[in-house]
């Protein structure tokens, strides 16, 4: 038993129940995506729970009341992606899955959330055996979990609820900074603000062309091979390749130089090279050919959700859209002299320092926290040794 336990415990026991035992179990309401679409209202008081981050916001005639829970519960999503929510306000869910409510006064069932949400990759590793990732009520009603007294899980719930406030205050502050980012960028690069200082429309194929260089795969490791896999989403930039290729050539890169995801254009992968190295046909290549245009500047314009907007609009493919070659050439590019571009690049810059660099600003501090988070959730839940 870890020191943290212990000091909580004070020599108290603890008790192994399954969760059939000490919660209550509830179904669901029989209804469908469609119908949660259609009886969807903004600020509606019940919350219907799908897979995923889906769900529905309805009134309370929208569905039998008998399907709505009015208590603190944990919902169990149980297939798909298989996880845990806590949830403490009117709700509902779609019929396969279900959720547990304590009656039991001795049971804080926010601890036993935390417990079940530390446990998920064994119920994970469950649902993986399934074509469809699933899980079935024996799986969460026979799980064993700790109950020590009262007092106990009430602290444990204390201090990972303060992680998790933090975590929540970080990540909406990082949402207000990326609002407040984007409506800089459409004001710094919206031709009314241009047409002040003086611009000229250019077509992209006109300031920068495909890279028609080759390089070999010996001249590559993890750091310098970008495949589309290892583009971050949202304008994330790029980790480390895990798919390093082993024999012929591939497209190649140079400083400066715009990579771009071509598969779903929607997940806005964009990163701008600081080295050499090399690439395949998934990510485009883009380098900037006029001297009127500095290619910092050149990212700004493409790394706008409107370019991802355009390049979907022109994308093929249902599952996987793959955005149009000849068609992303054609997408217009603003050009105002470059001093003004120089101040524009700056000010973008230190917003992209803040809300997306990984190494720096919000994003680094959320990740710190989380991994603290991580660390004392499984410090203050390691009940295995009072088996």
């Amino acid at each position: 038993m870890n020191v943290m336990i212990k000091k909580l415990l004070q020599g108290q026991a603890v008790e192994w129940q399954t969760l059939g035992e000490v919660l209550v179990r509830t179904k669901g309401t029989k209804i469908t995506a469609g119908k949660m679409k259609e009886l969807h209202k903004s600020n509606a008081p019940i919350k219907i729970f799908a897979g995923g981050k889906t769900f529905a916001l309805v009134d309370f005639d929208d569905i039998p009341q008998k399907d709505i829970n009015h208590k603190p519960s944990i919902i169990v999503k149980s297939r798909g992606i298989i996880e845990f929510e806590y949830y403490d306000k009117p709700f509902s869910h779609k019929n396969e899955m279900w959720a547990y409510h304590s009656q039991n006064p001795n049971i804080n069932i926010k601890f036993i959330y935390y417990f079940l949400k530390q446990n998920e990759p064994y119920f994970q590793k469950i649902g993986s055996k399934m074509q469809m990732p699933q899980i079935a009520t024996p799986d969460t009603d026979k799980f064993k979990i700790p109950i020590p007294p009262l007092s106990v899980q009430s602290q444990i719930v204390q201090i990972l609820d303060a992680f998790t406030e933090l975590n929540d205050q970080l990540t909406a502050e990082l949402s207000m900074r990326q609002k407040q980012y984007q409506y800089y960028r459409d004001l710094l690069l919206s031709e009314h603000k241009l047409a002040k200082v003086g611009f000229e429309w250019k077509s992209l194929g006109e300031v920068a062309k495909y890279s028609n260089d080759r390089i070999l795969f010996s001249e590559l490791d993890e750091n310098n091979h970008i495949g589309v896999d290892n583009l971050l989403q949202n304008r994330m930039g790029k980790i480390p390749s895990n798919h390093v290729p082993e024999k012929g050539t591939l497209i190649k890169y140079v400083e400066n130089d715009i990579l771009i995801g071509n598969i779903r254009p929607y997940l806005k992968k964009i990163w701008q090279a600081d080295q050499v190295g090399g690439t395949n046909g998934d990510v485009l290549v883009i380098h900037p050919t006029d001297k009127q245009i500095l290619p910092r500047f050149l990212y700004q314009v493409l790394a706008d959700d409107k370019f991802f907007a355009y390049n979907m609009q022109y994308a093929k493919g249902a599952k996987m859209p793959r955005g149009n070659k000849q068609s992303i050439l054609k997408y217009p590019i603003p050009i105002p002299p470059l001093s003004v571009q120089s101040e524009i690049v700056a000010i973008l810059d230190t917003f992209d320092t803040l809300t997306q660099s990984i190494s720096e600003g919000l994003p680094k501090e959320i990740k710190l926290r989380q991994k603290q988070y991580e660390y004392y959730r499984e410090q203050l839940l390691n009940f295995k040794a009072t088996i």
